[in-house]
């Protein structure tokens, strides 16, 4: 099991501070869920909000100012008339309603950010259609640096499904998983995303199934939707002892390969040794090409966690069965591709798919949802 991101696995809880008397500010959910990661460990080795010579390497280097590989910056932003009299040095109480969050940060910098230089950094691309570089622009005009203390959160949906990093690094030893792939998804699983999730567990002890639950956009998959769906499946097609699954609750930038690398340093430190990848990874529309999110792997050699690579895989009605470019020898004309897109059309109409497209049990848990996707 490789050590956490950073050497050491972070751990910002506590139930001992005093916060009487100190200035509030109720920050949003996404915010309050950076938090939470924080303090858990699932960011190591981040112990709060980026400083501002940190924010400069993240966008200039994709690194930290310690040299450690560090690609999307997490940022607390405000603007000052929202806090007026606080200044460098002064503590914090950062509130949620949503997510019950009670937390401080130690103010040590105050600094202003240009946005655009911020977006096309992350994003490759100034365009406010991006969802991304939208969220950006929406950002408030001053940031905060420091560290923060988690006090606090409320019992929430979907948290028995919930493990922190400290809890899976604890089971994966319990199973005498040496070696452990990580899946993101942020979709119900389909015959191609089981044949590359059981391709990589063939070569490893275990698998790590990690859907996003978070702020995604319209048309994507409701959070219930996907955990019923691999619950359905896990139990009809795989190994008890050799999966598991867990949310990971953030939110989706659409970032695309260096959201491939933030996305693997977080699974480190859950205590994978190995992520999946595919193609077109975080991304969204064409802002980036199908395997700019392999690529970004070669900038990182001392990442810590290997990438698994899968650039396309189909179904081959020759070979019947499914494939990918490196096994297949046959014209394109016997490949049916699984499409996300017709596999929701076919859903959105009441329909099973095809069982080479998806299978039926998953389909019909999918169906048992009035109102499967966000709207």
């Amino acid at each position: 099991m490789p050590k956490p991101h950073g050497g050491k696995l972070i751990n910002r809880t506590t139930t001992k501070q005093n916060i009487q008397g100190i200035p509030q500010y109720e920050i949003n959910t996404n915010l309050s869920e950076d938090i939470i990661n924080i303090a858990n460990g699932v960011f190591s080795p981040l112990e709060g909000f980026l400083y501002d010579n940190d924010l400069e390497n993240v966008i200039t280097h994709k690194r930290l100012s310690n040299d450690t590989p560090w690609t999307i910056p997490i940022l607390l932003d405000f603007n000052k008339n929202e806090l007026k009299d606080i200044k460098e040095g002064d503590t914090i109480l950062l509130t949620n309603q949503e997510t019950g969050l009670r937390a401080t940060i130690t103010l040590e910098e105050i600094y202003k950010y240009d946005k655009k230089t911020l977006a096309e950094s992350v994003y490759q691309t100034k365009d406010t259609n991006h969802p991304g570089v939208n969220n950006i622009y929406q950002m408030k005009e001053q940031l905060m640096g420091g560290k923060i203390n988690l006090l606090k959160t409320k019992t929430r949906e979907y948290d028995e499904y919930n493990l922190t990093p400290q809890e899976t690094r604890v089971l994966f030893k319990e199973k005498e998983w040496r070696e452990i792939v990580a899946f993101q998804t942020r979709n119900p699983p389909h015959i191609g995303h089981e044949y590359v999730q059981k391709t990589a567990l063939t070569f490893v002890d275990g698998l790590f199934i990690n859907p996003i639950i978070g702020k995604k956009k319209t048309g994507d998959f409701k959070d219930e939707v996907i955990l019923k769906s691999y619950d359905t499946l896990m139990k009809h097609y795989y190994l008890k002892d050799r999966a598991v699954m867990s949310i990971l609750r953030t939110s989706m930038k659409y970032a695309g390969p260096r959201e491939a690398i933030h996305h693997a340093i977080m699974r480190k430190n859950f205590g994978c040794t190995h992520f999946i990848v595919g193609r077109d990874h975080a991304g969204v529309g064409s802002y980036y090409g199908p395997y700019d999110a392999h690529d970004i792997f070669n900038e990182f050699p001392d990442l810590g966690i290997i990438p698994v690579f899968f650039r396309s895989f189909s179904r081959c009605t020759k070979c019947g069965s499914v494939v990918n470019d490196k096994i297949c020898p046959h014209d394109q004309k016997y490949h049916i591709n699984f499409s996300g897109k017709k596999i929701r059309e076919i859903l959105n109409n009441g329909q099973v798919p095809p069982e080479d497209m998806m299978r039926k049990e998953v389909a019909e848990t999918i169906l048992q949802f009035k109102k499967p996707f966000i709207e």
